[in-house]
């Protein structure tokens, strides 16, 4: 093997290594740190997510944590749940920054709220505020190749979203009702973080289930900067008084036949029928 190959492969070695040392002691709970926790896809579990917000609270080496959001939405308890431990990560003082990155909405804009800043790109999707149950109608086939179904049931709202009935007057005016609910939530918890950056009359007009670009939802008062993930990460830094503070990624490591292996999200659907969801769709 020529020298100079031998060189060039010494040193592709040396700089592996070198980052593989580096990303190591990222880890490490040493010194300050400023953590970037990622919520990616569907908001359907949120016990990890939690659990990570809760590690970032509790470790004195993280010093700010940037919430990196690129998700269209989820189930409304689990959305809930992040909000509120990212409620509870505040409670400790140290600065919580969210950085949107492809696509930020409903659910993901509810989970986004609490920040102290909300970074977007301009052309980030965001808004989609709002509350959606579906239902899927399929009895009509089912007769036409003589499949009938007869639901015994303990009261008249027990079947409510079967795919093997046709919703009723009273039932749709009950769902409604419900999803109202949960949209008054949303509004509200909205406005506990915000309202000094978006009157509640302004977003009650918006909040329709519109998408908007960041370059319109910082115009509208729903974000606060434009930039990428680095801008946010150093508004963490200015926040928390760390200048000089390592940067570190809270991931997850996932072998590759639990990737394989983990349900998507429409797989959670066809578990649960009756689900409210703050989801982009």
């Amino acid at each position: 093997m020529k020298k100079w190959l031998k060189r060039l492969l010494l040193l592709v070695i040396i700089i592996v290594m070198v980052q593989m040392i580096g990303a190591l002691l990222s880890r490490l709970p040493m010194g300050e740190r400023v953590a970037v926790l990622k919520v990616k896809g569907a908001i359907v579990d949120p016990d990890r997510i939690v659990a990570k917000v809760q590690q970032a609270k509790e470790d004195k080496s993280i010093k700010a944590l940037v919430l990196r959001v690129d998700s269209p939405g989820g189930s409304v308890g689990a959305s809930q749940e992040i909000y509120r431990s990212l409620e509870e990560f505040k409670s400790s003082g140290k600065p919580l920054v969210v950085s949107m990155g492809n696509v930020s909405a409903s659910g993901g804009y509810y989970i986004s709220s609490p920040a102290d800043v909300i970074f977007a790109n301009p052309g980030t999707i965001t808004g989609s505020i709002g509350v959606i149950v579906q239902h899927t109608e399929v009895k009509d086939l089912l007769e036409k190749v003589g499949i009938k179904t007869t639901a015994i049931k303990t009261g008249k709202f027990k079947d409510t979203l079967s795919p093997l009935k046709s919703l009723t007057e009273e039932e749709k005016e009950y769902i409604q009702n419900t999803i109202q609910d949960a949209y008054e939530q949303f509004i509200q918890a909205v406005l506990k973080h915000r309202a000094k950056k978006i009157s509640e009359q302004k977003l009650r007009e918006i909040a329709d289930g519109r998408i908007f670009t960041g370059k319109v939802a910082k115009e509208l008062g729903l974000v606060d900067e434009l930039g990428n993930l680095q801008d946010a990460i150093n508004r963490a830094k200015k926040l928390a008084n760390v200048p000089d503070a390592r940067v570190f990624y809270m991931e997850e490591r996932k072998g590759f036949f639990r990737r394989l292996l983990e349900e998507d999200f429409q797989g959670f659907t066809n578990h649960y029928t009756f689900m409210l969801y703050y989801m982009m769709k």
